[in-house]
This record gives structure tokens, C-alpha cells and sequence, in this order.
């Protein structure tokens, strides 16, 4: 069960919600991922959540018009498997991910292609890696190497 699911919401995780909308606004429109490189594994870091529900809740934030019947099957499916998709972050995220999208654009219009490239990447790498678990593997090789 999602731990947000039925509590009230404080300003902390209010913020972190629409800070972690901003992040993925801002990477999207800086090298065109799609929010779900950012949302999915950060909901499941900072909101604790399973990957079923943040892949489900990242699909919400982008509804209209793309993935609607997607988001749709999450969402009731979710729920019947005993972990629904809050629509409260679905909304905070969206907000961060409207101002953080303007933002992301803005910069990247100021970029180069090429280091526009190795940013992305980077944070394909990077998200791969922690996704993976293999983040504390690679700091021991390195750390053994030099």
C-alpha cells in the first residue's frame, strides 16, 4: 500500500511531490526523456512507491490525450491489487512538470547538441545504474582501481 494512500499530505512531502514534477519538467524539455525516466524511479526512492504504482502515476501525469486508456488500466488495476495511484500527486506532479518543462526547454535552447547529448546520456546511465543496484558496485571497483 502506497504510504501517502489515506494520510493527510504534509508541506514536506507536498514539496518533494512537486519538486520531484519540476526535476522531470525540467530534464524533459532540456533533452526530450520522457517523464518517466525521472517520475517512476523517483517516486519509487523518495515516495516509497512500488514500480506497478509509479509507472502507473507517471502515466497519469501524462493522460491527456496520449495515454489515457493506459493510465485508465493502472489506475483500476492498481487499485484492485491493493495499491491505487493517488490522483493528489498525479496533480502536484503535473504542476511541477508544466513549470519545470518551460524551464528544462528554455535551457536546452541554449545548449549545444553535443553536450546536449552527453547529458542525456548521463542520466541514462546514471538511472540505469541505480535502477539496476549497480551504483555501490561500480564506487568499489573504482575505489579498488585508484
Amino acid at each position: 500500500m502506497n504510504p501517502l494512500q489515506k494520510k493527510p499530505m504534509t508541506i514536506q512531502i507536498v514539496m518533494t511531490i512537486i519538486l520531484i514534477g519540476l526535476s522531470a519538467g525540467i530534464l524533459s524539455g532540456l533533452v526530450g526523456v520522457g517523464g518517466g525516466i525521472i517520475l517512476v524511479p523517483a517516486m519509487v526512492l523518495f515516495l516509497h512507491y512500488g514500480q506497478h504504482q509509479a509507472q502507473g502515476t507517471s502515466l497519469a501525469v501524462l493522460t491527456l490525450p496520449v495515454v489515457i486508456l493506459a493510465s485508465l488500466k493502472y489506475y483500476f488495476e492498481s487499485r484492485n491489487m491493493g495499491t491505487p495511484i493517488d490522483l493528489r500527486v498525479v496533480g502536484l506532479l503535473a504542476i511541477g512538470f508544466l513549470g519545470g518543462g518551460f524551464i528544462g526547454s528554455y535551457f536546452a535552447l541554449k545548449i549545444d547538441e553535443a553536450t546536449l547529448k552527453k547529458i542525456f546520456a548521463i542520466i541514462l546511465f546514471y538511472t540505469a545504474f541505480r535502477m539496476i543496484g549497480w551504483e555501490a558496485a561500480i564506487v568499489k571497483w573504482i575505489k579498488n582501481t585508484f
